[in-house]
């Protein structure tokens, strides 16, 4: 067996990959594709909506000099999650680096959705299904074959801390804020999706996951104390509190890692 000697910097390097965001213009999304594309990755930066995803696109090429695309597309959509990969072939060649990050979240607008549990509505829970769990299935369907040609295939699941504990209801008390029951369910299913594709894609495919914690956006100062109150490390997480998380997952930092969850969360699931 061949002794690495390579260093911190050159396992950490993505110069000449090429990762695949899905809600690569959302919040954790762009943070995730800036820290990629730091780090020397080509970016393909996939969403439901257009304007942003350009936007997002562009902003990466600008600010970080890799080649970037935006891909339209809706994770509803089967036919259009099964494609791709060809678009993404057609125009790098190679795949390395999967991200699913999108997903229905609690302010999501959709009727049934972000409402009290006996107002929530099985076709709101179906379509979250399809959006934040079952499209992570159908891509990493897609994609596994490009991934394991590449030598370093990496797929990153991003779940939550809602796929390990139970909502705490009063952290909402006396705000419009929500947490549906299909969104832990959800990112739990994307936990044990982790687990299977890891044992099912190895060694050519590594599959890990990061479950963040609450993401400040803000939240009404009445739920910010209370969660503030309840993480031990006394906040909530910036976008900038993933980007180690994502660097390790997607470089050869973790090479000899799979199946593998990392909280990102403040030690809010160490109570």
């Amino acid at each position: 067996m061949k002794v690495s000697s390579r260093s911190l910097k050159e396992l950490m390097a993505l110069d000449g990959r090429v990762a695949v965001i899905t809600g690569g213009a959302g919040h954790i999304g762009l943070a995730m594709g800036e820290t990629l594309a730091e780090l020397g990755a080509n970016v393909v930066v996939l969403d439901v909506a257009e304007e942003p995803c350009e936007q997002a696109a562009s902003r990466l090429h600008a600010d970080y000099g890799v080649a970037t695309i935006p891909l339209v597309v809706d994770l509803a959509d089967e036919a259009a999650v099964r494609s791709v990969p060809k678009a993404v072939l057609d125009q790098f060649g190679r795949l390395d680096i999967l991200v699913h990050s999108a997903g229905w979240v609690g302010t999501t607008e959709r009727p049934g959705w972000a409402v009290p549990f006996d107002q929530q509505s099985v076709a709101a829970w179906d379509a979250a299904m399809r959006v934040n769990l079952t499209s992570a299935f159908i891509l990493v369907q897609e994609t596994w074959q490009a991934l394991g040609e590449s030598t370093h295939g990496s797929v990153i699941m991003v779940s939550s801390i809602y796929a390990r504990v139970g909502p705490d209801m009063r952290l909402y008390e006396g705000t419009s804020m929500a947490n549906p029951a299909a969104y832990g369910v959800s990112k739990a299913g994307l936990l044990q999706l982790t687990r299977y594709l890891a044992t099912v894609l190895a060694p050519r495919v590594r599959v890990n996951a990061i479950s963040p914690g609450g993401v400040w956006r803000g939240q009404p100062e009445a739920f910010h104390e209370r969660y503030r109150q309840r993480t031990p490390l006394g906040r909530m997480a910036m976008e900038e509190d993933l980007k180690g998380a994502v660097a390790y997952f997607a470089s050869d930092l973790s090479a000899y890692v799979t199946g593998q969850e990392l909280m990102v969360d403040g030690g809010w699931t160490a109570w």
